[in-house]
């Protein structure tokens, strides 16, 4: 039968599993995540109707500026992402694509990774309230820190509640406010030495922390050239590896005297 047909038939003919195997490629699942800007939350201030951070023990003080974590919303882990999404993304900056294990944890359905990424914040604000009081000199004394966050999980505020704690506690240990009353953004993990970890999604971020008012933006010095590269226009990088040099940067900031890094 094909030696009958005509070249330009054969190749049609020929082409016919090759346009099926296209089609079904650009509506095949695949194992990516969309992810897109998320909410943002001041951690100096009030979350759905409750303070973020509640001292006791020590006295704290009135703050001005805000601290604002930011997040990445991701589609649900069951979603099926299909090539033709995947493409699409490529042209958008306000999307990106992640693989699906390096959004949720790999074999989880979706009751265990909630409690996976809960039980990582529990370690990041405990991790962020030791971190804040050794940076004060107050780990061996009798004070109590409360976060409160709703509906967020994972250990990527980690650095920002920190900062929190401090600004309340302490400010910038002149009288001032540890913001110098700006809106500043941020991310990346602490641990209770005061290190802080790259988290990912970081050029998501910028554009959330953007959005929602702010100016400047911390980010792990890792991930410089990841949040260069769609940085919103008038938001600021300052790249920290610790606690201690977010703090003298900020410091330096608010002050206008001293240097205060760039990526």
């Amino acid at each position: 039968m094909l030696s009958r047909l005509t070249r330009p038939q054969a190749v049609a003919a020929c082409g016919l599993p090759v346009v099926g195997l296209i089609a079904t490629a650009v509506f095949a699942p695949l194992p990516f995540s969309l992810t897109q800007p998320g909410m943002t939350a001041d951690v100096l201030g009030e979350n759905k109707g409750a303070p973020v951070i509640t001292i006791s023990g020590a006295p704290t003080r009135d703050t001005s500026g805000q601290l604002r974590m930011t997040t990445i919303e991701a589609t649900n882990p069951d979603a099926h992402v299909s090539l033709g999404e995947v493409i699409d993304s490529w042209f958008r900056t306000d999307q990106a694509v992640m693989p699906r294990d390096a959004v949720y944890p790999s074999g989880q359905n979706v009751k265990e990774i909630e409690r996976h990424n809960t039980e990582e914040m529990r370690k990041s604000q405990d991790a962020a309230t030791r971190a804040a009081l050794n940076h004060l000199d107050l780990g061996d004394q009798d004070v109590e820190v409360t976060l409160r966050l709703a509906d967020v999980g994972g250990p990527s505020a980690g650095l920002l509640f920190t900062l929190g704690i401090i600004d309340k506690l302490n400010g910038d240990g002149r009288g001032g406010d540890l913001t110098g009353g700006r809106t500043i953004a941020g991310t990346g993990t602490i641990t209770a030495d005061g290190t802080v970890g790259p988290v990912g999604g970081v050029a998501l971020k910028t554009q959330a922390a953007k959005r929602d008012g702010a100016t400047v933006f911390l980010v792990p010095k890792a991930e410089c050239s990841d949040a260069k590269a769609e940085l919103p226009k008038g938001l600021r990088l300052i790249p920290v590896t610790t606690l201690k040099s977010a703090v003298n940067a900020l410091t330096a900031l608010e002050s206008g005297k001293g240097s205060v890094p760039s990526c």
